[in-house]
C-alpha cells in the first residue's frame, strides 16, 4: 500500500544560504532527496542526530505549528524554529492533500490540555473544546492517558507527525496506539510520519525505517537499529550489560 499523501520531500540547495550553520550542518540535510513510499515511516537515530528537526520541517510545509497541534489547534506559539528554517529549503511532493492533519507531540500535552481549558472558559469559542478528545478535561486524566485520548480520539483520517509518542505512553498504550495506527492504515486514508525510540513501535508491519546515525538518510531494519540491539540485549542478559554499567 504506498503512502496516500506525502511521498517525498527534497533539498532545494539554492535556498541554503550557509552549508556550515544549524539545522544546514546536519549530516543527512546535503542531497537530501527523500522518497516515502510506505503509509508509516519512522524516523530512527540517536538524539541530536536531526529527527524531530526534519520532522517540524515536514510539519512547516504542511503549515502545522512546529510546536505541535493543527492549523486551528496551536499548542504552543513560542515552540522550537530550527524545523521552520529547514522548511524553507525544502520542497515537499505530495500525492494529494489530506482531509485532515496533525502533529502530536507528548511532551505538550499538559500545555494542550490548558489550552482546551482556556477555550471552555473563554465565552467567544463556540462549540466543546473536549469535543475531539474524550468529552471532558485531559486534566482529569493521568499524563499517558491525556496523550492517547487526544491521539485516540483525534485520529479519524489523514496525515499525522508524531514526535516520540511514547514519552508519554506505557508499553501498553503504545500496543493501544499500534492497534489504532493499523485499523487507520487498512482503511488506506491515513499515513504516519513518527520520530521515535521505541522499538514497540518500530514492529508496525510493512512500515519503513529511516536510520539518522550514518549521514544520508537510509532503511534500517528494526533488527539492526540500536534502539533493538540494546533492549533485546538488556532484557535477555541484564547482568552482561550491568558488569559494565557498575565498572568506575
Amino acid at each position: 500500500m504506498p503512502a496516500p499523501y506525502l511521498r517525498g520531500v527534497r533539498l532545494v540547495p539554492e535556498r541554503v544560504e550557509a552549508w556550515d550553520v544549524f539545522p544546514f550542518d546536519l549530516p543527512f540535510v546535503r542531497g537530501l532527496d527523500l522518497a516515502i513510499e510506505a503509509p508509516v515511516t519512522f524516523f530512527v537515530g540517536e538524539n541530536g542526530s536531526g529527527k524531530s528537526t526534519l520532522l517540524e520541517a515536514v510539519a512547516a510545509l504542511l503549515r502545522l505549528p512546529v510546536s505541535g497541534g493543527g492549523r486551528n489547534e496551536v499548542a504552543d506559539a513560542r515552540g522550537p524554529d530550527d524545523g521552520a528554517q529547514l522548511a524553507s529549503a525544502l520542497r515537499p511532493s505530495m500525492a494529494r492533500h489530506p482531509p485532515d492533519h496533525y502533529f502530536f507531540r507528548g511532551e505538550h500535552a499538559a500545555h494542550f490540555a490548558e489550552l482546551l481549558e482556556a477555550r471552555e472558559r473563554d465565552p467567544d469559542f463556540l462549540g466543546d473544546p473536549y469535543g475531539r478528545y474524550g468529552g471532558r478535561s485531559l486534566h482529569e486524566r493521568s499524563h499517558g492517558e491525556a496523550f492517547l485520548s487526544v491521539l485516540t480520539h483525534r485520529l479519524e483520517g489523514g496525515l499525522y507527525l508524531m514526535d516520540e509518542p511514547e514519552s508519554a505512553l506505557s508499553p501498553q498504550r503504545q500496543l493501544a496506539l499500534l492497534a489504532r495506527m493499523w485499523t487507520l492504515v487498512a482503511e488506506g486514508r491515513t499515513q504516519f510520519i513518527i520520530a521515535t525510540h521505541s522499538p514497540l513501535l518500530m514492529t508496525f508491519p510493512g512500515a519503513t525505517l529511516l536510520d539518522f546515525d550514518h549521514g544520508p538518510l537510509r532503511p534500517i531494519a528494526l533488527e539492526e537499529t540500536s534502539h533493538y540491539e540494546i533492549t533485546r540485549g538488556v532484557l535477555t542478559s541484564p547482568e552482561r550489560y550491568w558488569k559494565h554499567l557498575r565498572s568506575p
